[in-house]
């Protein structure tokens, strides 16, 4: 067995939720996690690919839905937490860019922000909420409990044309650092991660003419988000 597959075998039975699981970081996320034996569902929008998904790695939960809807929040954290026989690990990775192409903020139609703030900082906030039960029993059970939020360099950096999805980051990325503060007491971990510059169909959609080479395998921030899990996980193990 290699030295990965040691160091990344206490994700043995973890239960995992991944929102965005059927294309670019989430579908990586989806299939590391389960080849490392994590118990892992996953939500997307398109019925036929989260079949498709779910096909191609018998075992995983798909589940269909939208994360930026109020009225499915608690169907969707419902549907999870049966699937899965409780949580231990939520990664909020769906995201939206605004409009497409990429609009300066004074082209930006009000409702195109909407869907940027209702899909990367309005959803997560909601889902998470729904399911602070389910990860603070895990929590009091002494597993890992942990809120991982997807962020961007845009959260940080003013580039031209990326408002609404820029503001949506910077935002999730302060309430994840509130999360943390607040629900450390609790034993739930909350944290932002920046995968890079990725070749996923959001970032072709962003930018079409960016050459592939020079960008990141999804399956490259995959290995570096689920290595932070395995070392979380291995301290709560540890403990």
């Amino acid at each position: 067995m290699s030295t990965q597959s040691n160091h990344l075998s206490n994700l043995e039975g973890l239960r995992i939720a991944i929102t965005g699981g059927t294309s670019g970081l989430g579908l990586a996320l989806v299939e590391t996690l389960h080849l490392h034996g994590a118990n892992v569902a996953f939500i997307a929008r398109d019925e036929e690919r989260v079949k498709d998904v779910a096909q191609r790695f018998a075992g995983t939960h798909g589940i269909a839905g939208d994360v930026s809807r109020k009225d499915a929040t608690h169907g969707l954290a419902l549907r999870l937490t049966a699937a899965l026989g409780g949580l231990d690990v939520l990664i909020h990775n769906a995201s939206s860019l605004g409009p497409v192409p990429l609009a300066l903020l004074a082209d930006t139609d009000c409702e195109d922000l909407e869907v940027a703030l209702a899909t990367n900082l309005v959803g997560p906030f909601r889902l998470t909420k729904a399911l602070l039960g389910a990860l603070t029993a895990a929590a009091r059970d002494g597993r890992a409990a942990m809120v991982i939020h997807i962020t961007s360099d845009a959260a940080v950096t003013p580039y031209a044309g990326w408002g609404a999805y820029g503001a949506s980051k910077a935002a999730l990325q302060h309430m994840s650092r509130i999360w943390n503060e607040e629900l450390q007491p609790h034993g739930v971990r909350v944290i932002d991660v920046d995968p890079g510059d990725m070749d996923t169909p959001l970032h072709a959609a962003a930018v079409p003419d960016a050459d592939s080479a020079t960008l990141k395998q999804p399956g490259e921030s995959a290995a570096e988000i689920v290595e932070l899990i395995s070392a979380a996980n291995g301290e709560e193990v540890a403990a």
